[in-house]
């Protein structure tokens, strides 16, 4: 069974639990005390995860990190269909990795600024918000004009993909 390190608040926590969930793996969770217990820079969870970031999983003795990797990891082990990580369409898995790469803008720079809101992070708040609303806005603009073209998902799959979770 796959144990999930999280933090219920956690957009790339979320990110997992959902897939999982699509998916119907049984998963059991580890709570982190993200705030105010900073567990996640303590001396038993940098063993998992050098980088003290959330979230980290354990399956089968693999211990992997960085919620896009774990998505990857995920769908091709666990979805016999591939669909929501289709290896047999290199152009498609092109456009999934650039939104995955894309959403690691998100986490830094919208996820940034929510952190130094909510749990007083002291990050360049205006640096963050400033990134989140210049990403955003391409996001938004692909998603207007995807639409615009019949398309309804992220990719340009008929369906949804882990470019759509990320």
């Amino acid at each position: 069974m796959i144990t999930l390190y999280d933090y219920e608040l956690s957009g790339n926590c979320y990110k997992l639990r959902l897939l999982m969930s699509f998916l119907g793996i049984d998963y059991k969770t580890v709570p982190v005390d993200f705030y105010p217990g900073r567990e996640h820079k303590s001396e038993w969870f940098l063993k998992l995860n050098p980088l003290g970031q959330l979230p980290v999983i354990e399956d089968e003795g693999l211990i992997l990190r960085d919620a896009q990797a774990i998505l990857v990891y995920l769908a091709s082990k666990y979805d016999p269909s591939g669909t929501w990580y289709p290896r047999n369409r290199p152009a498609l898995l092109g456009e999934i990795s650039q939104w995955l790469a894309f959403a690691d803008g998100i986490t830094s720079t919208a996820s940034a600024a929510r952190l130094h809101d909510a749990l007083f992070y002291d990050f360049d708040i205006d640096a963050a918000r400033a990134g989140a609303h210049r990403l955003f806005r391409i996001l938004d603009e692909h998603l207007w004009f995807g639409e615009q073209q019949g398309r309804g998902w992220i990719c340009s799959a008929d369906h949804p993909t882990i470019a759509d979770i990320a």
